[in-house]
């Protein structure tokens, strides 16, 4: 037993304990402490002595260290503590040995949920001070009193490296890792590196991100022509700063792109400083932060290999290309990401958005490509919320895209931007006033609190409360000021920009008829003026598209979209109506009942007009037959019978009543002719029958005489 321990502490050691394994758990926080504190190991492995003195047997002494090097913040990466607490659950360790508490764990939750364990399974605790048991009230209290001050304690010294870091940045001597193109030379001057093949390698990488817009392709790139890229090793087995070319992959591009040191800018606090998780829970990272969110910013500190405008426009080209649509909103303006433009053919790609669930929808690409929504179903279980075919949508939104590029909506676009101007400065006036009145009644009312006799408590307390409500109300204007502020202003139309609008919207127009444009180019070109297009079903053949521009307004254009069945059209049966009020006026003609039909606003299915075969099908279904037809078929024709009518009528052939005819017997107040089809008709009268009947042969007589009796 330890000198320093009281005698009296030895009762808590029972037989029972000493049948069990010692368990002398050992941990250092970082390898260049396992490296370079090595009196800390000694002190940690003399508790090994402590446990032989206090009745263990070596051999029953369990020596875990293979947490050295590990931080006691979490338990996620350290084994040696989760076989500490397999073992103590498994109800075989007596006691076990730490040298301080913070070895064991500098995480309440660690650190309750293995004093919880020793206490179900009678486990004692001892560090150098003392023996605990965490059954007892009092052992268990100063336990729960040493690990709450060493997760304090490890608080306290993130802190201060924190805070000292900190100061060297504001002064200007903090030394930051640089990225590989960037060295720092021994009298702290930082120069682009001396291999040629670097810095061109690096200027390459920049200047296809310029022209290609995409990581993706300058990825591609960079395979297809075999490029490695540079890397200089700073850390782990190769931290001697050696130069390695390793094959492009895409977060070395991104890594790359979104380093503000090449754009010659000093940035400190990129990413957030996350406390540590809890026990058992996954480690979330160091996210990244937006620019406003950064520590410390200093432009023009090391040379650059892009300008800070250059670096700026690839950051937003970045967001936009983002493809996880609700992070890259999060960090930009709702609907600002669309996905980079790739060369499938629906146009409208990372643009539309679900107007019944809000989420974007995305391109399907069968026999032809089409714009679908998943979001809730994917998300709720429900039903897809739409599928739409994409050629119809894309043809409504190109025509008002080139619309848009004529002079006369330009002039209404200038209008437009100078009435938001407009209203900016009396936004701006708002604020400004805004600021004014809470600052003088914040004052105000600091005057009046200070004025008081602190005698009378009934009124301090009274304005003192006013007080405390208009500095409440001071805060909260000047950060929705402040919120206002950064809101990007209103563009203006240059007389530069104007001019080159014009020019577009006099060639565009005839190189997208033509072909003469890629499905990139297209694509980019709609970007410039459309910031996304919300997609609703109103009607089975009807889509209602709403076109938000880049200048927050929006145009709503309704689209007719194809159906499978045509009972599906709007308008079918007003449609079926009209076709029979059109056969019933004798139009005969499919062609011109379509072309009627299209000037009157009606279409099929699938077309956006009504077509001739359309119009005989719903005839046909009606039993609405055009003349020829009828005198083919031998049908009555209102009154009338045609010459294969009345040969079925009397039994003989077509060519017995020709004859008839043209001889004079069937005489011509009996006859007319259809001016349409110039089908010969003959009344159904019957004294005309029995007059051609009497005319039969005798054998052709009887044989009517008994079908018709």
């Amino acid at each position: 037993m330890n000198s320093t321990e009281s005698p009296l502490r030895s009762h808590k050691i029972t037989a029972a304990h000493l049948q069990r394994t010692a368990c002398v758990y050992i941990r250092q926080s970082s390898m260049r402490q396992v490296e370079c504190h090595r009196e800390s190991q000694v002190n940690q492995r003399q508790m090994v002595a402590r446990a032989v003195s206090l009745g263990w047997h070596e051999s029953r002494i369990n020596i875990i260290d293979c947490d050295l090097g590990l931080s006691g913040a979490t338990s996620t990466a350290r084994n040696g503590f989760k076989e500490l607490v397999a073992e103590v659950s498994l109800n075989h360790v007596g006691i076990i040995f730490g040298y301080e508490v913070s070895r064991l764990a500098r995480n309440n939750a660690d650190w309750y949920h293995l004093l919880d364990l020793a206490a179900a399974c009678s486990t004692l605790i001892a560090d150098w001070d003392g023996i605990y048991d965490p059954r007892l009230y009092n052992d268990r209290l100063l336990l729960g009193l040493k690990g709450t001050m060493s997760e304090a304690e490890l608080h306290l010294l993130r802190l201060r490296l924190n805070a000292g870091r900190l100061s060297q940045v504001r002064r200007g001597e903090y030394r930051q890792k640089l990225p590989t193109g960037l060295v720092r030379l021994p009298d702290a001057t930082v120069v682009k590196d001396p291999d040629a093949q670097v810095r061109s390698t690096l200027e390459l990488v920049f200047n296809k991100f310029s022209e290609l817009g995409s990581c993706r392709r300058v990825l591609r790139y960079l395979h297809q022509h075999a490029i490695l890229l540079p890397r200089r090793h700073h850390s782990g087995a190769r931290a001697a700063g050696e130069l390695h070319w390793k094959p492009p992959s895409d977060s070395m591009l991104h890594e790359m792109l979104k380093n503000p040191a090449y754009a010659g800018a000093f940035a400190y606090g990129r990413r957030a400083v996350e406390s540590p998780p809890s026990a058992g829970a996954r480690a979330a990272g160091r996210p990244r932060q937006p620019q406003e969110r950064w520590s410390h910013l200093q432009p023009e500190v090391y040379p650059a290999y892009l300008t800070w405008e250059q670096f700026v426009k690839n950051q937003q080209r970045l967001r936009h290309n983002a493809t996880r649509f609700a992070h890259a909103a999060a960090l930009d303006s709702p609907g600002a990401a669309t996905g980079a433009a790739r060369h499938g053919l629906a146009v409208l790609q990372g643009l539309v958005v679900c107007g019944r669930c809000g989420y974007h929808m995305t391109v399907m690409y069968k026999a032809q490509p089409r714009y679908q929504c998943a979001g809730l179903a994917r998300r709720f279980g429900q039903a897809m919320c739409a599928s739409l075919g994409a050629p119809a949508v894309d043809r409504a939104v190109v025509e008002a895209f080139l619309a848009a590029l004529r002079p006369a909506q330009l002039d209404a676009l200038a209008e437009v931007l100078a009435a938001q101007a407009v209203e900016r400065q009396r936004l701006v006036r708002h604020w400004e006033q805004s600021r004014q009145r809470v600052r003088y009644a914040a004052q105000l009312a600091a005057r009046q609190y200070h004025a008081v006799d602190p005698d009378n408590r009934l009124v301090a307390a009274e304005l003192e409360r006013r007080w405390e409500s208009a500095l409440r109300e001071q805060r909260e204007t000047e950060e929705a000021s402040e919120r206002f502020e950064q809101v990007a202003s209103t563009p203006t139309l240059t007389p530069e920009l104007r001019a080159q609008l014009q020019h577009i919207s006099e060639t565009l127009p005839g190189w997208w008829a033509a072909g003469r444009l890629s499905v990139v180019q297209r694509k980019d070109l709609l970007r410039t003026l459309i910031a996304r297009v919300i997609l609703k079903r109103t009607a089975a053949d009807t889509i209602e598209a709403k076109i938000v521009w880049v200048s927050g307004h929006y145009t709503l254009i309704s689209v007719t979209a194809p159906v499978l069945r045509a009972r599906d059209v709007t308008g079918y049966e007003r449609m079926e109506q009209r076709i029979e009020e059109l056969w019933r006026a004798s139009v005969v003609n499919d062609e011109a009942v379509a072309q009627q039909l299209t000037d009157e606003g009606f279409h099929s299915a699938r077309l956006p007009r009504v077509s001739a075969k359309t119009v005989q099908k719903i005839r046909f279904k009606h039993g609405w037959y055009d003349v020829a037809h009828q005198a083919r078929s031998g049908q009555p024709i209102s009154g009338y019978l045609t010459i294969s009518g009345l040969a079925a009528r009397l039994g003989v052939e077509r060519t017995w009543v020709h004859k008839r005819l043209h001889n004079g017997t069937i005489r011509p107040e009996y006859v007319e002719r259809s001016s349409h089809s110039r089908v010969w008709l003959l009344r159904d009268a019957p004294e005309l029958i029995a007059q051609l009947e009497a005319l039969l042969p005798n054998t052709l007589r009887s044989r009517e005489r008994q079908i018709n009796g």
